[in-house]
């Protein structure tokens, strides 16, 4: 009695051979005949050097990528592909502030120029009654330039939410600098002609 439940506990007995050929069940990729791999076989296979083996070589490919990146950008800055273009000039709402102060005169386009000959005159004319002249002119400029530039803003402002029911942020003072630079200078390139407003 007691030697028959010894034989079936026998035959009941799977050794370690017959379960690595077998292979683990849940291993679809396990085949009858060959053996599983061991969890430390798997971690080896799965790992991926952190720091490539040639340095030299991959910081000459990651100068490569660096360079093709920039001139994918520059190639940007002067077609106005959006998807190339840097973070500080992407977006709808940026595309029609840059269009619309493309499209118009801005007095702030040629302060810069306005203010170097004032300081060229400034040397070049010593006299005080000059010199007052001289810094008046300078300083209505400013105020005129600044009225336009906030005349511009709020008009920008209409138009945006016009067309897009809100506007985002920074992009109004986005374009007030940009109508402040002179037009063959402005990065992004005007996509548009003088009076070419945007719809």
């Amino acid at each position: 009695m007691f030697g028959r439940k010894k034989d079936e506990a026998t035959d009941l007995q799977v050794t370690p051979a017959s379960t690595t050929e077998i292979g683990h069940p849940r291993d679809p990729q396990s085949k009858k005949g060959a053996p599983t791999p061991s969890r430390k076989a798997q971690e080896e296979a799965r790992k991926r050097p952190l720091v490539p083996n040639d340095r030299a070589a991959a910081k000459v490919a990651a100068r490569d990528a660096r360079r093709e990146e920039q001139a994918r950008m520059r190639r940007a800055l002067d077609t106005g592909e959006e998807r190339f273009l840097p973070f500080r000039d992407k977006g709808p709402q940026k595309r029609y502030a840059r269009d619309y102060v493309d499209a118009r005169f801005s007095l702030g386009e040629y302060v810069m120029f306005v203010a170097l000959a004032i300081v060229v005159a400034s040397v070049l004319f010593q006299r005080a009654d000059l010199q007052i002249i001289i810094f008046a002119f300078f300083w209505v400029l400013v105020a005129a330039v600044a009225i336009d530039a906030w005349l511009m803003s709020r008009r920008l402002k209409r138009q945006l939410i016009g067309k897009f029911n809100s506007v985002d942020s920074g992009v109004i003072w986005y374009g007030t600098m940009r109508s402040l630079q002179f037009r063959r200078l402005r990065l992004p390139k005007p996509m548009v002609k003088r009076g070419e407003f945007p719809s």
